[in-house]
């Protein structure tokens, strides 16, 4: 069910209680919030907060690795321990809220879904169900949640109802409107420079053909990767449509809203990711700055009572492939931030890394189930007891962290 954009997205709306199919969304006093970020497309998570003190990181990519950390180099990760560094893009945004300790990352974190596809490892993710048994579409995680708080305050900010609000409460949803990337060279000024060779030889080679050529080339593989993208994406809202868009996310969730869903597309790196500079380097930039952004939108109080949990729906390859990209993995790293929760920490259960410590030889092995990281987060913030707790995940022991 969508909701007028003008009517959400404006001064107004962020003050205003919303009344949906005749109920009202009364904003919540000094309750708890929950928002989860779903990177669709699998970020490279290895290459954000990089195990910079392994070896074997930098010898399994050669030219997309961070470097080691290094204060008087800008472009070095910044070290959160003897073994993990932080991207150098979020050294502005995340990295403070480090300092702060109102941020975690768990890795070895996913689920038993060893398919590698976008769609079916993004549906285990918000249906939050067991793999192997029969799935119900019409039973999302999140809805579940929901009903098991029995509050009238979840919203999902995509132009669809997302799989994990399907049933359960009535849910309303507001897209953020997609920002689409470009291609990094216009056409008009493509044939503006293809124009200044032609004619213009080096040696038997005409440099105008060649130019011409190649922009087609580059337009030829830009289009399947951008395709690519789109549908790994799902039609999520891009890192540089969530930047400009989470301030106001996070004055809706002061104001009326305690649980929220988000999607962020454009994290399928087959290609030229880069390192601490290029594609990969730019969005997580723009993913920092608009978690930074919210958490300020929302204000220090409903910051203290809020926990933001950024997901993907698997990592990467450990290993750089040959176009300086990685490819479908399996473990990932999440995310756990906010006002309350108990951060500057690397927690869970973690190995040392090598490669007969990869997942098949090629991934990183998940130790931790995103549904009991997720289960243990929810019990802990919305002090939901356990018989409520397993309406949301069956069968499934909660994994307490201590981190809210």
């Amino acid at each position: 069910m969508l909701i007028d954009r003008r009517q959400l997205l404006t001064g107004a709306a962020a003050l205003a209680p919303l009344v949906i199919a005749g109920r009202a969304f009364a904003a919540p006093q000094a309750g708890s919030r929950m928002l989860v970020v779903f990177l669709r497309g699998a970020y490279d998570a290895a290459n954000i907060i990089a195990p910079t003190g392994s070896d074997f990181y930098h010898a399994s990519r050669p030219t997309i690795a961070l470097g080691k950390p290094n204060p008087a180099d800008p472009n070095a990760p910044l070290a959160l321990d003897a073994d993990w560094s932080l991207h150098p893009a979020l050294k502005e945004s995340i990295y403070p809220l480090w300092q702060k300790q109102q941020i975690a990352f768990v890795p070895f974190v996913g689920t038993d879904d060893m398919s590698r596809s976008h769609f079916e490892t993004q549906d285990t993710i918000e249906l939050g169900q067991p793999i192997g048994g029969h799935r119900d579409y019409n039973s999302g995680f999140m809805a579940r949640l929901a009903a098991a708080l029995g509050q009238d305050k979840p919203i999902a900010f995509t132009d669809q109802l997302p799989l994990c609000f399907r049933g359960g409460p009535v849910i309303p949803n507001v897209g953020l409107g997609a920002i689409g990337s470009k291609p990094a060279v216009p056409a008009k000024d493509a044939a503006l420079i293809t124009q200044m060779y032609r004619g213009t030889h080096n040696g038997a080679a005409d440099l105008g053909s060649a130019v011409a050529e190649g922009f087609q080339v580059r337009d030829s593989v830009f289009r399947t990767v951008d395709e690519e993208m789109q549908q790994a994406s799902r039609g999520a809202v891009s890192p540089k449509g969530f930047e400009l868009s989470a301030r106001r996310i996070g004055a809706l969730m002061r104001d009326q809203f305690n649980l929220a869903f988000v999607d962020v597309g454009g994290w399928d790196t087959h290609v030229n990711q880069g390192g601490a500079q290029g594609y990969l380097a730019t969005h997580i930039g723009e993913l920092g700055r608009g978690l930074a952004g919210f958490a300020e939108a929302i204000g220090p109080d409903a910051w203290q009572h809020t926990t933001v949990v950024v997901v993907s729906e698997f990592g990467r390859t450990f290993h750089e492939n040959g176009d300086k990209g990685t490819d479908h993995g399996h473990g990932s790293i999440y995310w756990v931030l906010g006002g309350g929760v108990k951060g500057g920490r690397i927690t869970g259960p973690q190995v040392a890394l090598s490669q007969v410590t990869l997942n098949q030889g090629r991934d990183l092995p998940v130790l931790t189930d995103y549904r009991a990281l997720l289960g243990g987060l929810a019990a802990r913030q919305f002090g939901l007891a356990p018989n409520r707790l397993g309406s949301v995940f069956a069968g499934v022991v909660p994994a307490d962290l201590a981190l809210v």
